[in-house]
C-alpha cells in the first residue's frame, strides 16, 4: 500500500511527463518521395519531437504555404504546423524550440529554398538564415547559420 507522500510524488512524476516532457506534435505536408522532407522530419524526431507527414500534390501543397501567411520566396518543399506556427523548409530543431520557447507574435519560421548545410539538406558551411515571418508577411532574421 503506497504513502499519501508515495502517492503525491507518483501523481506529480505524472502530470511533469504529460506536461513538461511531452513532445510537441509537427504536423508536416510534403510531397511524396523527397528525400530532403524525410532528413527533415528525422532532425525533428531525434530532437524529440513527434511528426506526423501528409503527403501532398504540388498544386495543394503551395496552397497550404499561401493560406498560412508565406508569401513567394518564403517557401520550401515542406510545410511544418506546431503549437499554431508555421514551420517552413529546413529549419533547425533548436530553432522551433526557442521559437516556441519564445512565442512571438508572428506566423512562423522560414528557411527559403533549400540551402546546403541546414538539416535534412547534407553537410556543409554553406551560411542560411533562419527567417521569422511577422503578420504582415515581412521577415526579420532569427538565426543565422552556421552558428
Amino acid at each position: 500500500m503506497m504513502s499519501k507522500r508515495t502517492t503525491f510524488l507518483a501523481g506529480a512524476l505524472a502530470l511533469l511527463s504529460t506536461s513538461v516532457f511531452a513532445a510537441e506534435n509537427v504536423e508536416m505536408f510534403s510531397t511524396s518521395g523527397c528525400g530532403c522532407c524525410i532528413g527533415w522530419m528525422k532532425h525533428l524526431e531525434e530532437a524529440g519531437f513527434e511528426v506526423t507527414n501528409e503527403n501532398l500534390p504540388m498544386a495543394d501543397l503551395y496552397a497550404r504555404k499561401m493560406q498560412a501567411g508565406l508569401k513567394p520566396g518564403l517557401t520550401s518543399c515542406h510545410t511544418g504546423y506546431v503549437s499554431g506556427y508555421v514551420v517552413e523548409g529546413h529549419v533547425p530543431a533548436a530553432e522551433v524550440k526557442r521559437l516556441l520557447a519564445e512565442k512571438p507574435d508572428a506566423i512562423g519560421l522560414t528557411v527559403p529554398d533549400m540551402p546546403a548545410g541546414s538539416p535534412g539538406m547534407g553537410e556543409s558551411d554553406e551560411p542560411y538564415q533562419v527567417l521569422l515571418v511577422m503578420k504582415d508577411g515581412s521577415t526579420e532574421t532569427f538565426a543565422s547559420y552556421p552558428k
